[in-house]
């Protein structure tokens, strides 16, 4: 199905801010990448430049959010699961020639203390990052508040080992941070990954 002008301008923009962050991204970037035209772009965004940045946001951080739970789904043991996270930034960051870095990180780490509507988008969906994660390894097997601290130590472990491998173009912070988090829970056992609720007939 062919997206709407809206979601293209939405898609757009965020593939931008993960390669620039908010200040390197202008109107007339967000329009090119998309192929809408500049107006159609004040036409579905009246609060312009900001209110794209945030509705990208929140849109990019959905879609990253489903990330650990793809790549743990496969895994019995947490250490191991852990391991893999880290493993599979690493090679997606190396695929993409460093540029694989969420575009909710580059823009938080840019605005947080210049763009307020901006750094509670970003802290928004930071948070439903670790709801999300915490509720997942808890049905998984993992104690909550367990499950609370692993999450956002993986988020945090993974948004500053992105910047660092970006900044160095070298994927061993990526490698380390898994190599120091996952020996903390190899041996712990995880439950099977609950299954998703089939969809209704139509």
């Amino acid at each position: 199905m062919a997206r709407s002008t809206r979601e293209s301008i939405l898609t757009a923009a965020a593939e931008l801010m993960r390669r620039r962050g908010y200040a390197g991204v202008a109107m007339k970037d967000i329009a090119d990448a998309s192929g809408a035209p500049i107006g159609s772009l004040y036409h579905h965004f009246r609060g312009g430049k900001a209110q794209i940045a945030r509705e990208a946001l929140a849109n990019a951080g959905a879609a990253y959010g489903l990330l650990i739970p793809a790549v743990v789904d496969a895994y019995t043991d947490l250490g191991e699961a852990v391991q893999a996270i880290f493993d599979q930034a690493a090679d997606d960051m190396e695929g993409t020639a460093f540029a694989n870095m969420c575009p909710v990180g580059s823009v938080a780490a840019e605005v947080a203390d210049t763009v307020e509507e901006l750094r509670q988008t970003a802290g928004a969906v930071f948070e439903g990052w670790i709801a999300g994660g915490t509720a997942y390894f808890v049905a998984r097997g993992v104690d909550e508040r367990r499950a609370r601290d692993l999450t956002t130590a993986v988020i945090g472990g993974l948004e500053g080992a992105f910047l660092l491998a970006r900044t160095l173009r070298s994927v061993e912070p990526l490698r380390a941070a898994g190599r120091v988090l996952a020996p903390q829970y190899r041996g712990m056992a995880l439950a099977a990954p609950v299954p998703e609720p089939a969809a209704a007939p139509s």
